[in-house]
Parts: structure tokens; C-alpha cells; sequence
């Protein structure tokens, strides 16, 4: 932060692990305060990082513990969705300024039906999922488009073009989960021609999906890739009218835009 001079232009607010659970849950109301001071008084658009809400409502259950209170579902405070609605619902833009806030969530045991996730999530204009299974094998980011969603996924927002190639993407990425239990125990031989084509395009498009990273450039030892909105649609949409069948999966991991997949040739 300080080599990107991002520090003098931010505020950090910690509540750390090893304090009192009052103080973690004060914390996210004070830096959120904070925000409301620099976008009320001071007519800035601010940008909020909350690393992790789920320790906002494991602070709550611990108070409500401690206060006496019976428990909800799976040990939480009866005020939990209360308490995020509090929170969460004071992130808003006015005539003033804004507060766009990027929040990491975790999810206890990959529960997504867990009530500190599902309090969340509810109030969220987009998710991105981040899935162990595509971790393990080496896919980053590890994003699952099945589970991530966006509000503004819509053709009169985002265009024609985009809403239609992003929904095909998911139909396949869909269609080639569904076909995982069939490869597992028979093998790909056994699908019939069209599920051989879609799996061999749902493989590329998984690894189109990976990047590397710039601030990962230190770790990974390759430079960060930045592909416009356009060209990344324009990939997705050339792997599935099959423009790119002839090209093996492994051309298509951690690229930059397509073209990069003829250059490896």
C-alpha cells in the first residue's frame, strides 16, 4: 500500500481476533461512520473494504451469548438479520457522494444455507464465488460462475451480446457438471458426440477463466493481464460457435485475450 501510495488516501479500522467480541462488533459500524463522514462532509466517493463481514455476526453471537439471549439457528443471535440490515443498509449513495462496498465473505464449511452467509447475501447487488473444488486443480482466480451473480446482469444494462454469451457460458459450464458423474465412472468415450463437443468447450472456457494477476506477479512469476470487457466476451463467445475447437485446453490457461491461444501455436 505504501509502494502504490494507496496508504495516505485510505483509513484502516481493525478489530482484531484477540479483542473483546464488543469491540469486533463495533468496528465495522465505525469504519462505516467513517465512510459516511467522507461522503456527507467532504463530497467523496468512498470505497468501503469489509475483510470479513462474517466476523460481524460471529461477534454478535458471541454478545448475544454473553448477554443471556437464546439462540437462533445453528447458535446465532436472534437479532443477526437485524443487526446486518443495520449495517448493511447504511451503504448507500446520496446527492452528496457515494459508498461502494466490497466485502469478503466466508462461508462456514462451503454452507452457502448458513444464516451468517444468507443475512448477506440478501443484501448484495453482485457475489463472486470462489470455489475450493476449482482450486485444486490449479484454476485461479477460482471463480464459479454457477454460484456467482450479478444484479446488473441484464441485456438493457450490460447488452445484448454479453447477457446471451454469459447465460451459454453458464448453460455449459451447467451441462458438463451435470455429465461429471457419467465421466467419472464411464469415461468421456461413452457420451455421445454433442456432450464430447460441450465438454471439451466447457474445459476451455473454465481455463479461458483463469488470469494471471498483477498483484500476484511477485508469487506467480507472471506478469498481470488486463483484458477489456469486449475482447473477454468476444473470447467466450469464439470458443462456443466453435471457432476454437481445433485448439487443446491447455492453450487456453492463464492468457490474455484469446488471440494469445493462435500464438502459442
Amino acid at each position: 500500500m505504501k509502494s502504490s501510495k494507496v496508504l495516505e488516501k485510505a483509513v484502516m479500522v481493525y478489530g482484531q481476533m484477540n479483542e473483546p467480541p464488543s469491540n469486533r462488533l463495533r468496528v465495522a459500524l465505525t469504519a462505516l461512520t467513517m465512510a459516511e463522514y467522507f461522503r456527507d462532509k467532504k463530497h467523496q466517493d468512498v470505497l468501503l473494504f469489509i475483510d470479513n463481514i462474517f466476523r460481524f455476526a460471529q461477534a454478535g453471537s458471541e454478545v448475544s451469548a454473553l448477554m443471556g439471549r437464546i439462540p437462533s439457528a445453528v447458535g446465532y443471535q436472534p437479532t443477526l438479520a437485524t443487526e446486518m440490515a443495520e449495517l448493511q443498509e447504511r451503504i448507500a449513495s446520496t446527492y452528496k457522494g457515494s459508498i461502494t462496498s466490497v466485502q469478503a465473505v466466508y462461508v462456514p464449511a462451503d454452507d452457502y444455507t448458513d444464516p451468517a452467509p444468507v443475512a448477506t447475501f440478501g443484501h448484495l447487488d453482485s457475489t463472486v464465488a470462489l470455489e475450493r473444488s476449482l482450486s485444486e486443480q490449479g484454476l485461479y482466480p477460482a471463480v464459479d460462475p454457477l454460484s456467482s451473480s450479478s444484479s446488473v446482469m441484464d441485456p438493457a444494462i450490460v447488452g445484448e451480446k454479453h447477457y446471451k454469451v454469459a447465460r451459454e457460458v453458464q448453460r455449459v459450464l451447467q451441462r458438463y457438471k451435470e455429465l461429471q458423474d457419467i465421466i467419472a465412472i464411464l469415461g468421456v468415450e461413452e457420451l455421445s458426440d454433442e456432450d464430447r463437443l460441450l465438454v471439451s468447450r466447457a474445459r476451455k472456457i473454465q481455463r479461458f477463466l483463469t488470469q494471471p494477476m498483477s498483484v500476484a506477479e511477485a508469487f506467480t512469476g507472471r506478469a498481470g493481464k488486463y483484458v477489456p470487457i469486449e475482447e473477454t466476451v468476444s473470447g467466450f463467445s469464439d470458443i462456443l460457435d466453435g471457432t476454437m475447437d481445433k485448439f487443446n485446453e491447455t492453450d487456453f490457461y492463464m492468457i490474455g485475450p484469446i488471440e494469445e491461444v493462435a500464438g502459442k501455436k
